[in-house]
């Protein structure tokens, strides 16, 4: 017993930074309607740029960590302007060959600045480990979680009692009718690759810090697609919810059924579910006229 708890207990832990990669996806996808193939090297970027405030100039952790969100936020806003609204009003197929685009550039970029060497930024949290009775949870994994925990319930409280959240909701359900009511769409799409961009990065210098930095830091994000399609791409409560849920399912598979099962049992359960939830277990729910 003490064993399958303390798989789970890691599953969930872990889950919660999966978390903040899939609401970087859904963010975007409930603002545009684009799945954005670029999280993952973003996410990469901004860990990279942690690891050079760091180490190479030499910054204290926290101010490394702050100039990595201020050089993303900036390229964000950037990339919506100069790349994306152009697109706007063109087959989403193009905006998602953009992102594409954009990902090949970033992780091009970052290999011939770096390299593809794995290297060892310093960590953000304390390391000290939690012992509970007999399961043991490495510091890391629960300070990851603790961040990522804050993060999302202050998400959660922003789309739902800030006039702003309000808005971009209500640009995210209905875009023309929100323009009619006076929003600011332009504002609220770059808003919203903003808040992506920034999610992201909080991610990356979180799983950089305790994991490692490579390129190989970007497919992270991809391998959060099955808790993003389970949860439903349009919902925020389906992504933390699904990530947990595939946190768990992972952690718990590897543990009984080795670390290669962690790749397979996962969609497994997600090819299960969507039998029965085509749209996700949260995803809204579109009835087309034939």
């Amino acid at each position: 017993m003490s064993e399958f708890l303390e798989y789970s207990l890691l599953g969930l832990l872990s889950g919660g930074v999966m978390a903040l990669i899939a609401l970087s996806f859904v963010l975007i996808y409930k603002g545009t309607g684009v799945v954005n193939f670029a999280v993952g090297e973003v996410m990469m970027l901004g860990a990279y740029i942690y690891y050079a405030g760091a180490v190479t100039f030499g910054l204290p952790p926290w101010v490394a960590f702050a100039l990595a969100l201020a050089v993303i936020g900036v390229l964000a806003i950037a990339i919506e302007r100069a790349v994306l609204r152009p697109l706007s009003g063109q087959p989403a197929v193009a905006v998602l060959m953009a992102t594409i685009g954009m990902a090949s550039i970033v992780h091009g970029g970052v290999e011939a600045v770096w390299g593809g060497d794995t290297l060892s930024p310093p960590t953000l949290l304390p390391r000290t480990p939690l012992l509970l009775g007999e399961v043991l949870i490495p510091g890391t994994v629960l300070g990851n979680f603790a961040v990522a925990a804050v993060l999302i319930g202050g998400f959660l409280a922003f789309f739902r009692y800030s006039k702003t959240g309000i808005a971009l909701r209500a640009t995210a359900s209905d875009p023309v009718t929100a323009a009619t009511l006076g929003i600011n769409i332009n504002y609220a799409q770059r808003l919203t690759w903003l808040l992506s961009g920034l999610v992201g990065t909080f991610a990356g210098v979180l799983i950089a810090s305790s994991a490692g930095l490579s390129p190989l830091l970007a497919s992270a994000a991809l391998s959060v697609f099955a808790a993003i399609i389970l949860g439903g791409l349009d919902s925020i409560l389906g992504a933390i919810v699904a990530s947990l849920l595939i946190g768990w399912v992972e952690s718990v598979s590897a543990g009984y059924l080795g670390g290669k099962s962690r790749d397979v049992v996962p969609y497994v359960v997600v090819l299960a579910i969507l039998v029965v939830k085509p749209y996700g277990m949260f995803g809204t729910r579109t009835i087309e006229r034939l």
